[in-house]
């Protein structure tokens, strides 16, 4: 080969070299997202889509309405009077004829009777069930808000995912061309055969990250679909977002506030705690009697002295004795009052619980915010600039084909790590929002 075709050639080499890289680590391409299909932005799944049909369409959150749909139904079933027994009977009737009208005590009676219980407990066994009612309503809400966290987490995880996977496709043609033009400069004598396997090292490298994150990409997406009620191998495409500003927070302490009062969760417990105060008054009306009020009618046959015997009527009265109360009465007031008190207990457990998700969620949201800024103004422009400079210095032979290789590689990771930051920061927000129990988490600047 001539010197003048190997000249020739490591110029075109060269040239291409440059093209490719200022194409492909330019800002154009960073962040922002390329423009899709139109066809494709159509069919695609939206961030608040994907919420609203999880609302609509899952199936625990289904269970949990029709849960708290039947617990609506009990309270005016224990807070009604039991129902009135109507009864038929024949009394004294002869053996050895069952005539109705041989004996004068015969009678064919019907009669009703109706139990009453002390005053004050049916209304306290409906204030109970009426509480366990509200709670499951505010469960019915926990669970909402929890099947929310879980959607947005998943989008934004399959987001990222995306993301990682363009930058991914976009590197592995940036190293099909390093590895030819190292092949190309290698054939003129120009280049090194380490630069070459180095070059193909790299380029396996990024074919096996593809296959790790599209397999995290398959196992995200069947969540995903999971959650909207959809079948688990359906293909779902987002649609394009841009990577806006991150909101600021309001102050740790007044979403501590706001949680006390706006948590479902904590909303239901307060509801149980009203429930098993009830009940414990309810205990307590035990000590005192139930009381049956009847009346009947009975038919007579028969006459006497020529008479036709008259029809007799009888009035009813009963009531239940309470007189076992230290194995019955006394210990249902300690069942019950040991109950209030695991619920006060659980109260308080759940507060502190709801306190530490308050404050791990700030601190996650924190740390990936600063990164993503940090990514986004700091590390990657310094890496942009770092790939500028070794190719510049590897057009006139001061850097070596290695390290150019590896600058990009390092600027298409920190671009990852970035997409990955951002992610994380947006599902910190909707952990934030779950915990909280309020979409208001937001400082006034920060909307």
């Amino acid at each position: 080969m001539t010197f003048s075709l190997k000249f020739a050639m490591i110029g075109l080499t060269t040239g291409l070299l440059c093209s490719s890289l200022l194409t492909i680590a330019s800002p154009a391409n960073y962040p922002q997202q390329q423009p899709g299909n139109t066809e494709l932005q159509t069919s695609a799944l939206s961030f608040s889509a994907a919420v609203e049909i999880a609302l609509a369409d899952n199936p625990s959150l289904a269970s949990m309405q029709s849960r708290a749909q039947a617990m609506a139904a009990i309270p005016s079933q224990v807070g009604t009077l039991p129902d009135p027994k109507l009864s038929f009977n024949a009394l004294n009737l002869p053996t050895d004829t069952f005539s109705t009208g041989q004996e004068s005590m015969t009678q064919m009676q019907v009669g009703i009777s109706q139990t009453f219980p002390f005053p004050g407990k049916l209304g306290l066994r409906e204030d109970a069930a009426g509480h366990e009612a509200r709670a499951a309503d505010s469960e019915v809400d926990e669970t909402r808000l929890w099947l929310v966290r879980s959607v947005k987490s998943s989008w934004w995880q399959l987001f990222y995912l995306d993301k990682a996977l363009e930058i991914v496709v976009s590197n592995q043609a940036l190293l099909r061309e390093f590895v030819v033009i190292a092949q190309t400069k290698y054939t003129v004598g120009k280049g090194l055969q380490q630069d070459v396997l180095l070059a193909q090292l790299e380029l396996s490298g990024l074919l096996d990250q593809e296959v790790r994150l599209t397999g995290m990409r398959r196992n995200e997406e069947a969540r995903l679909n999971a959650l909207l009620n959809w079948p688990t191998s359906r293909q779902l495409t987002l649609a394009n977002t841009p990577d806006s500003a991150l909101p600021s927070l309001l102050k740790e302490d007044d979403l501590h506030k706001q949680a006390e009062i706006e948590r479902p969760l904590l909303t239901a417990q307060r509801s149980y705690i009203h429930a098993a105060r009830s009940r414990v008054d309810l205990a307590e009306k035990d000590y005192y009697p139930d009381f049956n009020i009847g009346a009947a009618y009975g038919f007579r046959g028969g006459e006497n002295n020529g008479i036709d015997r008259p029809d007799v009527a009888s009035l009813l009265f009963s009531m239940s004795l309470p007189i076992y109360t230290d194995s019955k009465q006394d210990k249902a007031v300690d069942q019950r009052s040991s109950e209030l008190m695991q619920q006060n207990y659980k109260l308080q457990d759940t507060l502190e619980q709801v306190r530490e998700e308050i404050s791990r969620a700030i601190a996650d949201y924190k740390r990936a915010g600063e990164q993503t800024e940090l990514y986004k103004n700091g590390i990657i422009p310094q890496a942009r600039q770092t790939v500028d400079s070794m190719l510049a210095g590897y057009q006139v032979n001061k850097v070596d084909f290695l390290n150019l290789v590896r600058s990009q590689v390092t600027l298409y990771n920190y671009e990852t790590q970035y997409w990955l930051s951002y992610s994380s920061a947006q599902q910190a927000l909707a952990a934030l929002e779950a915990v909280v129990g309020s979409k208001t988490i937001y400082a006034e600047d920060g909307l």
